[in-house]
């Protein structure tokens, strides 16, 4: 889908979102037609309009200026959303946006809302695949700056990679196949891609990695991808880690809940969100040095399995108690964190599909929060999760829950107490930093099983339009 701005008028479009503070017809309508929408918007409280007159399609939203900017916004593609829902059930392939308030960058996220309702994974589907029609979005009489449409384009492009990645099942998407997206995409925006194997995880002494991967017939991947500009902003980089398990069984403490392995394949959400960020802000070409770090296997019950009882020396050279496997992710992120040091980054942020406790606190209305960052960091974002609806709830991160991970024989363990699940995870991974450190975890937001507005079935992005907005506005 293609987003493309236009600096004209199209009178006689057929397919017309109007953003308005009081609607002006612009469309060549008969007297009674505009007669019929005046005496609509007279009524209390409506504010949203959607008329079909013999082929047209008009969906009109009366907007208060005054709203809070990022609840404006968020309206807005929900608007959106509803608008390509209509399209695609009438067979339009193209769609314009008038805007007729004072705010010209509503049309950008009234834009962004069609274009991520639009998705759909049907690559797999034969036969039936009632396929989406729409496929150009274009924005009139604009002002917005080509940039800005550039990089939006950029984000749903990714955030659509990111939702193919999440939604492709583990016999289609190993982590072997993980890591060659990660090349293809790095040679289509203009990053670099490095892939370690099995060998070179195994002479790294990445004891989390192996320790996982060692019930799997197939071999783990560390994929290394770094975009560094001439002129970015940033002295020292930034880094992202995330979870790349590909498949979750649990392992040998298989998931004892009912059909809790059916949605296990979204278990690398926080990989395809490090991953195709990378790819956005390539592709937009911002200026700013970013690294993005992908630990990746699957974790399975079969052959030399790690069992509950083991003891797993960490590529940090610290020894982890292992009392459950199904708390796997944080043992291949911790090599991955370990590994970031060589960096001296900036801040790190790791993102992960990471605990059942941070989806049972907040659902899937945000993302869990919590680290070391400084303050600034934290700030900026928390309001890129606004701007982006991508919201960070910050969970405390007391040294009381660091307690909870001691072991009487180890380090570490990998297993906290009954309470707190989301905050012990994060307090694990912390002992591998020495760096301003964040943790998100996405376990909620990451996978849907109904459509939420824009927010389409299965795979959401989480993380992409996140990190995006993050790095655009250093």
């Amino acid at each position: 889908m293609a987003i493309i701005s236009l600096k004209n008028k199209v009178s006689d479009a057929s397919h017309v979102l109007v953003i308005t503070e009081k609607f002006v017809s612009e469309f060549n309508l008969p007297d009674k037609v505009n007669n019929y929408i005046a005496e609509e918007f007279k009524q209390k409280d409506k504010k949203t309009l959607t008329y079909n007159y013999i082929g047209k399609y008009i969906s009109i939203i009366i907007i208060d200026p005054k709203k809070e900017a990022n609840a404006l916004n968020e309206q807005l593609r929900k608007h959106g959303a509803g608008v390509a829902d209509g399209l695609n059930a009438h067979k339009a392939k193209e769609v314009y946006i008038y805007n007729q308030t004072k705010l010209p960058l509503l049309s950008l996220v009234a834009a962004e809302g069609i274009a991520l309702s639009n998705y759909q994974f049907i690559p797999h589907k034969t036969k039936d695949k009632n396929e989406n029609e729409l496929m150009s979005i274009f924005i009139t009489n604009s002002k917005i700056n080509a940039k800005l449409v550039d990089e939006l384009n950029a984000v749903c492009e990714a955030t659509t990679l990111a939702r193919n990645l999440v939604n492709e099942p583990v016999n289609i998407l190993n982590a072997v196949a993980l890591s060659d997206a990660f090349k293809k995409m790095g040679k289509e925006a203009g990053f670099k891609v490095e892939v370690y194997k099995k060998e070179k995880i195994t002479q790294l002494k990445m004891g989390g990695i192996l320790a996982v991967n060692a019930g799997s017939v197939d071999e783990p991947t560390f994929s290394i991808m770094e975009y560094k500009p001439a002129n970015a902003k940033n002295k020292k980089p930034y880094v992202l880690v995330g979870k790349g398990v590909v498949y979750d069984t649990g392992g040998l403490s298989l998931k004892p809940t009912a059909n809790s392995m059916d949605m296990m394949k979204c278990d690398m959400a926080g990989a395809a969100a490090v991953g195709c960020a990378m790819y956005a802000i390539a592709k937009a070409k911002l200026n700013v040095h970013v690294i993005a770090l992908v630990p990746a296997t699957d974790n399975r019950p079969g052959f030399n399995a790690f069992a509950p009882g083991d003891i797993i020396t960490m590529m940090d050279g610290s020894t982890v108690e292992m009392l459950n496997s199904d708390a796997e992710g944080r043992m291949i992120l911790a090599d991955a964190l370990h590994f970031a040091k060589r960096y001296t980054p900036e801040l790190t942020i790791d993102v992960a599909t990471l605990t059942g406790a941070a989806a049972a606190a907040i659902g899937s209305f945000g993302i869990v929060g919590m680290g070391t960052a400084k303050e600034k960091h934290k700030e900026r974002l928390q309001q890129s999760g606004l701007r982006v609806h991508e919201r960070i709830a910050e969970f405390p991160f007391w040294e009381e829950y660091g307690d909870l991970m001691k072991s009487d024989i180890a380090d570490q363990k990998n297993l906290g107490g009954a309470f707190g699940g989301a905050i012990t995870a994060g307090k694990f991974l912390e002992k591998f930093t020495d760096y301003p450190y964040y943790h998100l975890d996405i376990a909620g937001p990451a996978f849907i099983t109904a459509k939420d507005s824009y927010r389409t079935k299965g795979g959401t992005g989480v993380g992409v339009r996140l990190f995006f907005d993050l790095f655009k506005h250093l």
